[in-house]
């Protein structure tokens, strides 16, 4: 049976640091382990599927007992809820937007917010993301809603600001700046993304032919006849 001798030598002592008693994390920490936690959270709801992921599986991707985990989400439902939207909402953020000028060829520019709109849509991770924030927003009603805006606003702003100053210098005519807006949207990325909702992925060839083909016929109708 080991004694304490064999645990602690004379020729090994504990520092003071090692000994101290911890405080309370700081808040850069705690923000630190809420991010930790929320993503893997995400990875587990990823990989297992809402169903068969557990509040067990999140605290040990995480590296945390348990009993933290309960004192920061009531259930399984609370996580839910808080790390997906925050996931589709991250996702939006690092989406660089294209820089457009007021000079620059409203063809190239709405090429350029196409490309952007594209790259985001079928990047796998988004994908997932998306395709699970959809399954579950049968049960979700609170969640669905906002999940299928998220990738929407930011692009359509971008879209809406460019058609405002183009039909302020008398470039286009457009009646409503924000339908015109969802339109373009939809032309250039909803049926791409809805193949990527079914594992379906078309060559590059491919949606760049849809991309130019959906401008082209945009402008059609926005063009001063």
């Amino acid at each position: 049976m080991p004694t304490s001798v064999e645990v602690s030598t004379p020729t090994r002592t504990l520092s003071p640091v090692t000994t101290a008693r911890r405080g309370r994390p700081t808040r850069a920490e705690a923000a630190q382990l809420d991010q930790k936690l929320r993503d893997a959270a995400v990875a587990t709801f990823l990989e297992h599927g809402y169903d068969r992921a557990t509040m067990e599986m999140i605290a040990e991707a995480a590296g945390i007992t348990k009993r933290t985990l309960y004192a920061r989400y009531a259930d399984k439902r609370a996580v839910f809820l808080d790390v997906i939207p925050r996931a589709l909402s991250r996702s939006v953020e690092r989406d660089a937007a294209p820089a457009i000028g007021d000079d620059d060829d409203i063809e190239a520019a709405l090429l350029a917010i196409g490309h952007g709109a594209l790259k985001r849509a079928l990047d796998p991770d988004t994908v997932r993301l998306h395709r699970m924030a959809m399954n579950e927003s049968p049960r979700f009603p609170e969640f669905g809603v906002s999940a299928e805006t998220f990738g929407w606003s930011h692009r359509q702003r971008q879209v809406m600001e460019l058609l405002r100053r183009r039909a302020a210098a008398g470039d286009i005519e457009v009646d409503d700046i924000e339908l015109a807006a969802e339109h373009f949207l939809a032309l250039v990325e909803a049926l791409p993304a809805r193949l990527a909702d079914f594992g379906v992925f078309r060559s590059r060839r491919q949606e760049e032919r849809h991309l130019k083909h959906a401008v082209s016929l945009f402008l059609r109708g926005i063009l001063p006849r």
